[in-house]
């Protein structure tokens, strides 16, 4: 299966295309220079090299630190590491991984505001043109539902910046509501995805975004804006496409298998002793500790390899591994997310009773070499969107449905099924232990505890590590703008929430 391949020689080629190229993408940052773009986006070919900028940003994004960010600061698991940002210690003035968000999220946006004005332009037939460009929006839209996401409110452009005016007009652009944001790349997409090729992602030529994940984004940014109705339309066309959960193996999960017919989107990673490395240090943090040669903390795992490097590793709350995936429970995936031994032998750290899990094999990786890691990461797949179709007929008032998605990610688990509806309030609780035994450890706990409203108690309530629960905040469900950003903003942005609490 083909991957896209992102050399540096092709980039530098593709770069000198896009309509702005700076040193520093940042909102406010005045480029070293602009080039002129109406003789380019002449062909299919053009077209398409100036797309595979726009997954640039990406690989930055999904490592380590982002993984800590999404997972390791809620109630599913925690990291005892010097890393700030697994004990929220972060502020206006030291926004940590908020910066690589908002640095990448928005070089993210302008290099898809410049592509997909410049198919706009091109000259090419509507048949090859029109998916591109919704290509080009899908993008877009992904860049600005991680940046709401995190941040909550934040500026929202269109505009190729080609020149100093429009650069200062949105160098200067304040906060603008999440909802709005989010209500208008909906609209976008609903009128674009339906002119993509209707197929699973893995059937998408160099595993490029394609449908499925336009789906997938309209479903998640209509369900912060509940918008329930939206949500669900755009699940059932994933259900068209995708059909019946059950025919796909869970097995297929695990980060090293790579573009599997469940998923909706991953980040592609590849690595070469002698050639092309773009990999993540993921599995670092998620993998048992080594010792030395191929001991990982006691235990010979000859698949990992002898030259990896782990660092302290994340590890699941009390709450997670005793409750919710207890080891002795029926659930098939808790030998993917949680490692008590390896080959039927406990580690040296996990042998007495009660003893914490690793992370699972779910997340580490084969024959890694220093901190190398070149599994592909999961964003989405396919059972999430199962799941929100379970949360989006609960909140219809369709409780037989919302029950009947809700089993089927519970029967491919082979867990109990929910039989009985008792009320709104146990039905949604069910949901929400579902998704993070479903989802655990795939950037996503935050995201909906944030949603739901519950990030800061349910946080508190369940971390073990207490660094995190001496630091936590309210303030901290999004992340800060960085200081320099509101400078340079001209103070049209702000960290309001961050002030109220002496931040």
């Amino acid at each position: 299966m083909k991957t896209i391949k992102l050399k540096s020689s092709y980039l530098l080629s593709t770069a000198l295309f896009l309509s702005l190229v700076v040193t520093s993408c940042d909102l406010n940052e005045i480029p070293t220079s602009f080039v002129e773009p109406k003789d380019y986006y002449q062909s299919k070919e053009q077209c398409e090299a100036g797309l595979n900028a726009c997954y640039i940003p990406l690989n930055p994004i999904f490592n380590y630190t982002y993984l800590i960010a999404m997972e390791g600061c809620t109630d599913l698991m925690y990291v005892a590491s010097g890393t700030h940002d697994a004990q929220l210690a972060i502020s206006p003035a030291n926004p940590l991984f908020g910066s690589t968000m908002w640095t990448q999220g928005y070089k993210g946006v302008m290099y898809a505001n410049s592509v997909v004005a410049g198919i706009q332009r091109a000259p090419l037939a509507d048949g090859v043109k029109l998916p591109m460009l919704a290509e080009g929006m899908v993008m877009r839209a992904f860049y600005y539902y991680f940046l709401t996401s995190t941040f909550g409110d934040v500026p929202f452009y269109t505009d190729d910046v080609t020149d100093e005016v429009v650069l200062e007009r949105v160098s200067h652009l304040g906060r603008m509501p999440a909802k709005d944001t989010r209500d208008y790349l909906i609209r976008e997409l609903q009128e674009y995805v339906p002119l993509m090729a209707q197929v699973r992602s893995c059937d998408v030529e160099n595993n490029r975004c394609g449908a499925a994940m336009g789906w997938m984004l309209i479903a998640k940014m209509a369900m912060w804006n509940k918008q329930w109705e939206t949500a669900r339309d755009a699940i059932l066309e994933l259900e068209k496409i995708y059909g019946d959960l059950s025919q796909y193996d869970y097995a297929d999960v695990m980060f090293r298998n790579k573009n599997t017919p469940e998923s909706i989107f991953e980040i592609q990673h590849t690595y070469s002793v002698t050639g092309l490395k773009y990999t993540s240090s993921i599995a670092a943090i998620c993998m048992p500790k080594r010792d030395k040669d191929d001991i990982y903390d006691g235990l010979r795992i000859p698949e990992l390899g002898n030259q990896a490097t782990t660092w302290t590793s994340l590890r699941p709350n009390t709450y997670y591994f005793a409750s919710l995936q207890p080891k002795d429970g029926t659930d098939i995936r808790t030998k993917y997310n949680l490692a008590w031994e390896y080959d039927g032998l406990p580690f040296n750290s996990t042998a007495a009773a009660g003893a914490r899990p690793w992370m699972g094999p779910k997340f580490w990786c084969p024959e890694m070499v220093n901190i190398a890691d070149h599994n592909n990461t999961k964003v989405f797949r396919y059972a999430d969107a199962i799941l929100m179709m379970a949360e989006c007929y609960l909140e219809l008032d369709d409780t037989d449905n919302a029950m009947r998605y809700l089993n089927m990610v519970k029967d491919r688990a082979q867990i109990a099924r929910y039989e009985t509806f008792k009320n709104y309030d146990h039905l949604h609780e069910e949901i929400e232990r579902e998704r993070a035994r479903e989802l655990f450890g795939e950037f996503q706990r935050k995201y909906d505890l944030v949603r739901w409203g519950s990030w800061y108690r349910q946080t508190f309530d369940y971390t073990d590590y207490k660094s995190l629960q001496d630091n936590i905040l309210p303030c901290h469900e999004y992340y800060p703008i960085p200081d320099k950003e509101v400078t340079y903003s001209g103070n049209a942005l702000d960290n309001d929430a961050y002030a109220e609490w002496g931040l």
